[in-house]
């Protein structure tokens, strides 16, 4: 997640990793002195491990090589010690009963834990859901039952979930467990989590990676002295504590801008967000220029005449507006069109940028265009020719996909679009294409646009668009109701 606000801009995902890295390279917390070094903690757990393997609790495992140079990425404090997982504790495989012997399952006696109920649960702890199986079905399986508060890690499809499980559990192939010895578990969790890119390299496999069982055993760590484990494991869980705070009171600040938004687009499209000035030129007049205006335009021949559009009742008006203003249909203030066809085989690599309703979305958010297309330069000039050019201060909107997104064509723009996939407002009439585009995005308009009056849509048509009702301010106040919506998104920003 990125946090962002005037003065703050955090990717917590990274600041998450960056923290256990420093931890387990031994720069998050100071190292003391007094510490019993690992090199002694290790003796320890070499000892604790051969009773075990005396008294018949865990088996004796074959030797494993140094460790070698270039299998220590990176430097640790001197009064630590690079180990093996098998070093400093057991590791179990997983096994799964046959799925055909009911008497295997669906009893309550052990969890059986996987990498897919592992990739639901998102804490350290692990609290999901998992099917059990009997301790017969353990017995007839190549499966263990493994010790609570041991680590479980997912070995494939995929690698490098984990978890620590406080609960007795087994589990299926596609899981590794460590047990540890004399060892602080939480800890270890941290470790082997930072150190799954390692891991992950010496994964086999041709259809997915897997990490065999002695891949995980030999698998190397950084282990601190005891004492330091818990340090680190508190400062760790300090920050993270620290960071999810922040991550929860910016989705509060964003749920709040958000309903502080709509609010205000509510309010300005009922004319309650500026005051109305009785010099102003009202919504009627305007109206009527218009339409002597469109008159012209057809007698000209540079637009088309289209059907009247029905007359406005007053049972479709949802609500109260100024005196000044007026409720009018799209089509009454603009000419509504789409483009000259472009088929998919004109489609090019590079050229002319040639815009769907996705596209539209993007460029609507400033965002980087993913995977975009083309067309040439011949083909553009021949549609446009037949169609006309997007001029500045024109409106697209998206019909298809995320319906009713709005697009303020720039002077300098050139492009062309999908038809069908995008509806065409000519702003011959100078409307201020800024109140519509915040007219677009407020309540009423939203739900107008997306169920048309209770009837499920998949599109915006041309027909549905000209005949969208919508509340036309003076074209003054249009400019106020912009530069105040502007300045108070401006304020939520900030």
């Amino acid at each position: 997640m990125i946090v962002k606000n005037s003065s703050l801009s955090v990717d917590t995902e990274k600041l998450r990793k960056k923290i256990l890295d420093l931890a387990i390279r031994g720069k998050l917390v100071p190292q003391d002195s007094q510490d019993e070094p690992a090199s002694v903690l290790l003796e320890k757990i070499k000892a604790e491990k051969a009773q075990l393997i005396k008294e018949k609790k865990i088996k004796k495992s074959k030797p494993l090589p140094e460790i070698t140079a270039e299998e220590k990425p990176f430097a640790i404090p001197e009064r630590w010690k690079w180990v093996r997982l098998d070093d400093v504790g057991v590791i179990t495989s997983g096994g799964t009963p046959k799925r055909n012997v009911p008497e295997y399952w669906n009893s309550e006696d052990i969890p059986w834990i996987t990498p897919a109920v592992m990739g639901k649960n998102k804490d350290k702890v692990f609290n999901g859901e998992f099917e059990y199986i009997s301790e017969k079905g353990l017995a007839k399986s190549s499966a263990q039952l493994i010790k609570k508060n041991s680590i479980v890690f997912s070995s494939r499809a995929p690698i490098g979930y984990i978890n620590i499980v406080p609960f007795d559990f087994t589990t299926n192939q596609g899981c590794k467990s460590f047990t540890g010895i004399d060892v602080y578990i939480d800890y270890m969790y941290y470790a082997i989590k930072h150190q799954v890119p390692y891991i992950e390299k010496n994964g086999s496999g041709t259809t997915f990676k897997e990490i065999s069982a002695a891949v995980f055993k030999s698998s190397t760590v950084p282990l601190p002295p005891l004492a330091e484990q818990k340090r680190i494991v508190t400062k760790i869980e300090e920050y993270m504590q620290a960071i999810k705070v922040i991550e929860d009171s910016s989705k509060d600040y964003e749920r709040l801008q958000s309903q502080l938004d709509k609010k205000v687009l509510d309010l300005a499209m009922r004319g309650k967000l500026v005051p109305q000035d009785n010099q102003d030129e009202p919504a009627s007049v305007l109206l009527e220029k218009i339409k002597e205006e469109k008159a012209q335009l057809i007698k000209e021949k540079k637009i088309k005449k289209s059907k009247p559009l029905p007359e406005i009742t007053a049972e479709e008006k949802p609500f109260e507006i100024p005196e000044s203003w007026e409720w009018v249909r799209l089509g009454e203030i603009f000419d509504i069109t789409s483009s000259k066809r472009v088929k998919k085989n004109e489609w090019k690599k590079r050229g002319i940028p040639f815009y769907r309703a996705r596209e539209i979305v993007s460029i609507s958010k400033n965002e980087k265009l993913k995977d975009p297309i083309f067309i040439d330069e011949e083909t553009y000039k021949g549609k446009i020719s037949v169609s006309g050019k997007p001029r500045g201060k024109d409106i697209l909107i998206t019909g298809v996909g995320t319906l009713g997104i709005p697009y303020i064509v720039k002077p300098n723009d050139k492009f062309y679009f999908k038809d069908g996939n995008i509806i065409w407002l000519k702003n011959y009439f100078e409307i201020i294409p800024e109140y519509i585009k915040y007219l677009l995005f407020c309540s009423y308009m939203r739900k107008e646009i997306n169920n048309g009056r209770g009837t499920t849509v998949a599109t915006l048509t041309i027909v549905r668009a000209n005949n969208l009702l919508i509340p036309l301010p003076p074209l003054a106040e249009q400019k106020r109701i912009v530069a105040k919506i502007e300045k108070i998104k401006q304020y939520l920003k900030s």
